[in-house]
C-alpha cells in the first residue's frame, strides 16, 4: 500500500529550490578521518557554505553514505549537524549505511526519511538502491511499484527521482562495477512517463551533468560531489581527486524544468591523501 507524502504548501507556481548534499561519511568520533579527510568538519564546512549563500532553499535532500562506521552516534551527529542549516532535511539510504539502524537513530523533527514528498507542482520520490552488504546497488521491484503508484496518484505533478547508486556508467571502471546493476532498467522505465524530468544521485562522490532521452522528451541526469573526498573523473583504477568538497542547487520550474548547479568549498583544506588505493 502507498504511503502517503510528507506534503509542503508553497504556491504552485513557485520554483522547487533544494539542495543535495551526499556522502558525509561520518563517524562517532569528530575528528575521525576518511583518507586524510575529516569528514565531520567537511561536512560542517558545507552546511556553513550552504548557509553562506542563501539560496533560499525550501527542502535539503541527503542521498545516502550517511555514517561512515554504522554507529548509533554517527546517525545521530548527521541529525544534528545538518538542522544547522534551517530547512527540512530528507534522507536516504547508501550502501554504506545500516538502514534499519539510520532510521532508528537519525531523529529529529527536522529530518524525515519517508519515500514520497509533494511541494509545489513537484512530487520527488526518495528511493533505496542499496543491497545489504554490497557495494553495488539495484533497485528492487518494490521500488518501481513506488513511483508507478506515486505518479498514478498524482499524475499532475512533475516528477524527481533521488537515489544512492548511480544508474548510468560514469567511465570510471573501478567505480563502475559499484553501480546501480539494473540503471539501465531503469532508465528505460523513466522513460516511458511523461512526469519524470530527472534523476539524482551520490555515490560517485564526483559532478555529472547528462541527459537522456525518454519517449516524452529529456531526462536530466546528475550525479553530486561528496561533502568529504572526491574521485577523480575517467580513471580505470581507484583514485582520488583534488576537486574540493561540495554540495548540489536544483530549481525545479512549475513547468517541470530543471535548472541545476554544483558548488564547492574553495581552498585546498579538504584535501584527501593522493597515496590512498582504496577505502
Amino acid at each position: 500500500m502507498l504511503n502517503e507524502p510528507v506534503s509542503y504548501s508553497i504556491t504552485e507556481s513557485d520554483t522547487v529550490r533544494l539542495v543535495q548534499v551526499t556522502d558525509p561519511h561520518l563517524f562517532a568520533d569528530l575528528e575521525a578521518q576518511l583518507l586524510g579527510v575529516t569528514t565531520y568538519q567537511s561536512f560542517s564546512a558545507v552546511l556553513a557554505m550552504i548557509n553562506q549563500a542563501n539560496h533560499g532553499q525550501h527542502l535539503l535532500l541527503a542521498t545516502g553514505d550517511l555514517s561512515q562506521d554504522y554507529s548509533p552516534e554517527s546517525y545521530q551527529l548527521f541529525a544534528n549537524t545538518v538542522k544547522r542549516v534551517p530547512v527540512p532535511c530528507h534522507y536516504l539510504p547508501g550502501n554504506h549505511d545500516d538502514a534499519r539502524l539510520m532510521n532508528l537513530s537519525v531523529q529529529g523533527d527536522h529530518v524525515f526519511g519517508q519515500q514520497r514528498i509533494i511541494i509545489g507542482q513537484w512530487q520527488i520520490l526518495m528511493l533505496n538502491s542499496t543491497l545489504i552488504g554490497k557495494p553495488g546497488g539495484y533497485l528492487a521491484p518494490s521500488q518501481f511499484t513506488l513511483i508507478k503508484q506515486a505518479i498514478a496518484q498524482a499524475p499532475d505533478k512533475h516528477v524527481l527521482l533521488a537515489m544512492h547508486h548511480n544508474p548510468v556508467l560514469v567511465d570510471c571502471a573501478w567505480l563502475d562495477q559499484h553501480c546501480m546493476a539494473n540503471g539501465e532498467e531503469l532508465i528505460d522505465f523513466a522513460g516511458q512517463f511523461k512526469q519524470i524530468k530527472g534523476l539524482v544521485w551520490g555515490h560517485v562522490h564526483q559532478a555529472l551533468d547528462r541527459q537522456v532521452l525518454g519517449q516524452f522528451g529529456p531526462i536530466k541526469l546528475m550525479a553530486t560531489p561528496s561533502t568529504c573526498i572526491q574521485f577523480k573523473p575517467k580513471s580505470a583504477h581507484f583514485a582520488l581527486d583534488g576537486l574540493q568538497p561540495g554540495y548540489r542547487l536544483l530549481d525545479l520550474a512549475s513547468d517541470g524544468s530543471i535548472h541545476t548547479q554544483v558548488y564547492r568549498l574553495a581552498g585546498d583544506e579538504f584535501s584527501a591523501d593522493n597515496h590512498a588505493n582504496g577505502y
